[in-house]
């Protein structure tokens, strides 16, 4: 996990799509930014209490800017607000970062399934896919042509790019590449929730370890301790402090409020800062970022929303 932290300097803002700007984010004395894989999102400070992560859009070889979107929502939590209404170029926003949880692993072949914003992500995937020579294709849909951001960009790939607007040609057609699961192939997808949930369930028969998905909502968990939430003991280890995590509080809260400090940012258990390792006990994991395997494997766990199934967690805190 990155531990860079600095001021940046919004060097430019472009309209991207209806309703989506990009942004380029540079050191204010030219120096280089720290390196990046496909995949890897930073956390942006936009204000107090308002901190939002956004996928690095851009060429991870360019060290001298960083690049991200963000698509205005109308309903959200502020952030897009903030960054549609009030920021500017020139401006300073806190930065940490990069952090990856949807890298690309190498493979020699790969589908890519994008929606609306869920662009960002993919496209320097695309890129790296292509300069490592494997086969790929891109299903890209939207609610309308104007409103896909980075169209122009994709015209390069030719034909492997599949660009389906929902006015145009309705959902996109995911049983035409995803009914019969395809060997050596990773699937990659980012996007709307109904969209990563459906391909989700193409994917189920596909073999294990092949779909990789980044959220940028949480899902529903499945919570393990069906009998309701309780109270139960987190010792921290490194700090040598036993504390109790009430049944209304997380353990990030509780941490917090013992004054130890503990990277976060999103608390929904989307953007995985708050990634703990496990020393002892046995997570009840309600995040969406940690694959079937980790979470099966029980070494860390997202403090920011998941508990505990016994009495007692012991954390590398």
């Amino acid at each position: 996990m990155s531990s860079y932290e600095v001021e940046l300097v919004v060097g430019q803002i472009n309209l991207a799509a209806d309703g989506v700007l990009a942004l380029t984010l540079r050191h204010p004395l030219g120096e280089q930014l720290p390196g990046w894989e496909p995949g890897a999102h930073i956390d942006v400070v936009l204000g107090p209490d308002l901190e939002r992560q956004y996928s690095l859009c851009g060429d991870p070889a360019d060290r001298r800017e960083w690049r991200v979107a963000v698509l205005r929502e109308p309903d959200g939590r502020g952030g897009s607000a903030h960054v549609h209404g009030r920021l500017e170029v020139g401006d300073k926003v806190r930065v940490r970062g990069p952090r990856n949880r949807f890298a690309l692993l190498p493979s020699p072949r790969y589908l890519f399934v994008a929606g609306g914003i869920g662009i960002t992500p993919i496209l320097p995937m695309l890129a790296a896919a292509e300069a490592a020579g494997a086969d790929w294709t891109l299903l890209y849909g939207g609610r309308t042509r104007g409103s896909m951001a980075f169209t122009g960009e994709l015209r390069r790939y030719g034909d492997r790019v599949s660009v389906a607007p929902q006015d145009e040609s309705g959902l996109l057609d995911l049983a035409s590449v995803l009914d019969a699961p395809r060997p050596d192939t990773l699937v990659y997808c980012c996007g709307p929730g109904p969209l990563l949930d459906a391909v989700e369930e193409r994917c189920a028969k596909w073999p294990s370890g092949t779909l990789h998905v980044e959220r940028f909502r949480p899902e529903v968990p499945e919570v393990q301790n069906a009998g309701g939430e309780t109270e139960f003991e987190v010792v921290l280890e490194r700090s040598g402090r036993t504390l109790t995590v009430p049944a209304d509080a997380s353990v990030l809260d509780t941490v917090r409020a013992a004054g130890v400090e503990v990277l976060f940012s999103c608390t929904e258990g989307t953007c995985g800062t708050c990634e703990t390792d496990v020393l002892d006990g046995t997570p009840d994991h309600r995040d969406s970022v940690l694959t079937d395997e980790e979470r099966g494997a029980g070494e860390t766990m997202l403090i920011c929303v998941s508990r505990c199934l016994g009495k007692r967690l012991v954390l590398d805190l």
